[in-house]
């Protein structure tokens, strides 16, 4: 009896589940379908453009080859355009814009169709970002690493993390780290050039690496400093690797004083050694010469009122001539002109104003804690095209943007400035290596496994340029302006941007680590 029990039981199983498929299958067959055909295909591994089609289904990719298209399908006719996955831009600082502008304009503008975000040790909790899109539906996907900037802040307190932390206070971000982490987390990010991080010691980062390596995450980094102790850093990212044995990433990799422009042929060669040493080091890059953060920066030793630490910054941190502070709270008056120009304005050297500048923001921020925004910014002059192009052809460097809303150009055309200038005009890297560089490459690096590769079982994030017009049109006399080429754009199978207009399509999700 109890065999004919069990035989019963088994029989009602197998039919409950062939009826549950045969449901499946038959909502999926329901489903409406749409065929993208007369296109290049470039699909985002590296290989040749060919001609293709592409059938989506709901949120996928079901078929790609050359495809008929079936009764009652909606066809959209490429005209011979280059289809590719959507970007994955795996530096941005895009979010905090979404709340008011869930329609991504600055980033479905360039193609970005994925922003990764938690970047320079600056994270939200998953909670947190989950949250804001159950509130608001987005034009955007979104993936975080967990900052250790932001680890050290909630433990130690915002006012009290310019020290080494305790073990005790260590152990604590430990905690914290592992829960993001077992929430989704990509893994641990630090900015150990910014102010919370600066003080922590190297055994710090390495404990807080360690908890990412064992939950098999990943490890990126704004380095200790990109100018006077740059080999410095880049030893100490190469360590974290060799000690972890976990893939480690530098951010927005460049080579920011002046003297030691021109060697980054030689900084290529290090990154090599480590590599053929077994260590999983690679970079993301953006394709300017200037960057975008504080003034303080432009100080290595943190000393903001030194005169000789200032002079050492305006003669070879920076160039004061080419440097426009693209944000100034303070004084409205200051915002869109280089520092030498604001220095003729107060009739001082260019090191005095910027020791002034970073005191009177100081004094800002003080006195309106409620301030809402960044207080000043400055886009700083601090490389030359031959290294940024070098970094650009580096076989293990993807495109990134580290870009926001408004200010520096690279937020509405990092991407398409690639495409553009160091593909068609300058011919660094061909077409078919700069998209693998933005998205298939980008996802390897990210450990996405099911977008930035067009293939059938992938999400559909595509995106449709012209390659011989696609351009960046982003200056920072006006940051904000959209770029060429961009033709239509898809994420997770909806229309999300056409003729340079967002569709009023919110379909992006909250991408979590499997």
């Amino acid at each position: 009896m109890k065999i004919k029990f069990i035989s019963i039981v088994s029989f009602l199983f197998i039919v409950s589940y062939t009826n549950t498929l045969f449901a499946q299958e038959k909502n999926t067959a329901n489903q409406k379908t749409e065929l993208i055909t007369n296109v290049q295909l470039i699909d985002g591994t590296g290989k040749p453009a060919y001609s293709a089609s592409v059938r989506i289904q709901g949120k996928k990719i079901i078929k790609v080859g050359q495809l008929k298209a079936g009764t009652n399908e909606e066809v959209i006719d490429g005209h011979g355009l280059v289809l590719a996955p959507g970007f994955i831009d795996s530096h941005s600082h895009h979010f905090g814009d979404l709340d008011d502008h869930p329609e991504a304009i600055p980033t479905n503008s360039q193609g970005i169709t994925t922003i990764i975000i938690g970047q320079d040790g600056a994270s939200y909790p998953l909670d947190t970002i989950a949250e804001q899109f159950k509130n608001h539906a987005m034009a955007v996907n979104v993936a975080s690493y967990t900052g250790q900037g932001s680890l050290r802040v909630e433990v130690m307190g915002e006012k009290d993390v310019f020290r080494e932390a305790s073990q005790a206070e260590i152990d604590k971000m430990k905690i914290i780290l592992q829960k993001e982490l077992e929430k989704g987390s990509f893994g641990l990010s630090t900015g150990l050039e910014y102010e919370q991080a600066f003080f922590s010691s190297k055994d710090e980062v390495i404990q807080l690496a360690k908890v990412a390596a064992a939950a098999k995450t990943r490890y990126m980094s704004h380095i200790r400093s990109e100018d006077i102790r740059l080999q410095d850093a880049i030893d100490e990212i190469i360590e974290i690797g060799r000690v972890t044995k976990m893939p480690v990433q530098i951010s927005h990799i460049k080579i920011a004083k002046k003297d030691d422009w021109e060697t980054s042929s030689a900084l290529i060669k290090k990154l090599e050694k480590a590599r053929a040493a077994g260590i999983n080091i690679t970079a993301d890059v953006y394709p300017y010469t200037y960057w975008n953060s504080t003034l303080r920066v432009l100080f290595p030793t943190r000393d903001y009122t030194n005169p000789i630490s200032a002079e050492f910054a305006v003669n070879h941190t920076f160039d004061p001539n080419e440097s426009y502070l693209v944000k100034y709270a303070p004084v409205e008056a200051y915002r869109g002109k280089t520092i030498a120009a604001i220095a003729a304005m107060r009739n001082e050297k260019p090191s005095v104003t910027l020791m002034a500048l970073i005191a009177i923001a100081a004094d800002f921020k003080e006195k309106n804690p409620n301030f809402k925004g960044t207080v000043e910014a400055i886009a700083a002059k601090s490389m030359i095209e031959k290294d940024v192009a070098n970094f650009i052809a580096w076989p293990y460097a993807n495109i990134c943007s580290d870009g926001n809303a408004s200010g520096h150009p690279r937020g509405h055309g990092a991407f398409t400035r690639v495409l553009g200038k160091y593909v068609r005009e300058d011919k660094v890297i061909s077409l078919e290596n700069a998209i693998h560089k933005m998205t298939g490459l980008t996802a390897k690096h990210l450990g996405i496994t099911d977008r930035g590769i067009i293939a059938a079982g992938n999400y559909a994030d595509l995106v449709l340029l012209n390659p011989a017009t696609v351009k960046d049109n982003a200056t920072i006399q006006n940051s904000t302006a959209l770029s060429s080429g961009i033709e239509m754009v898809w994420i997770n199978g909806k229309l999300t941007y056409q003729n340079q207009k967002a569709t009023g399509n919110y379909p992006g999700v909250l991408i979590k680590r499997k």
